[in-house]
């Protein structure tokens, strides 16, 4: 598995091991890829965590798509499609956004009244603020008001926000205003400057 995270690449075809060579090292993978995690993980609050994600963490979770459903040749193509639009095309960064509530009846009710959530995420550094542009594969909020408990969110950046980013020790905060759900995180260094490499 890469240590480098690679930035403004897709993921094709010819990058997919065989169901049954992946089984084979997949241990070892998920090993190195809760690793590669560690320093790409926020918490927001007491029931948000972003992931931000990369080339890697694609390539992994198209895989273990690809070995818990076994559907062949003709699921590659899908999940391409699906993961594909989740690497950080090199000047952007981009996370999963997820509600982690173990509590069934607790997590219906919360995702019930936080509708339009995707829309109040930022990330704040320096002088400069960007909003979060969800993926537009489908409406994560229901005609009903009702959240989705996993949002994919692109950050977009412009050159000179991107230095500014990269400044060692850069005050960066992730911020979600909803007003039932209003918490803020300041990412750890070591987070920021994981996710500085996700750049060209």
């Amino acid at each position: 598995m890469t240590t480098t995270t690679r930035t403004g690449r897709r993921i094709t075809s010819a990058d997919i091991m065989p169901v049954e060579q992946y089984a084979a090292v997949r241990g070892e993978r998920r090993r190195k890829m809760t690793e590669l995690k560690r320093d790409r993980r926020v918490a927001v609050g007491p029931d948000a965590t972003f992931y931000f994600e990369c080339y890697d963490t694609m390539w992994h979770q198209i895989h273990e798509m690809l070995f818990i459903e076994k559907g062949g040749a003709d699921q590659i193509e899908d999940e391409l499609r699906a993961y594909n639009p989740l690497i950080p095309n090199g000047r952007e960064l981009v996370a999963t956004m997820m509600f982690e509530i173990e509590d069934p009846a607790r997590r219906a009710h919360f995702l019930a009244g936080l509708g339009g959530v995707e829309a109040t995420v930022t990330l704040s550094f320096a002088d400069e603020t960007i909003a979060a542009v969800a993926e537009a594969d489908v409406d994560r909020t229901s005609a009903e008001g009702k959240a989705s408990s996993v949002h994919f969110l692109h950050f977009p950046f412009t050159p000179g926000q991107v230095e500014k980013f990269r400044k060692p020790g850069a005050k960066v905060t992730l911020a979600i205003g909803h007003g039932k759900y209003g918490h803020a995180a300041v990412l750890p260094e070591t987070v920021r400057r994981t996710l500085a490499r996700d750049f060209d």
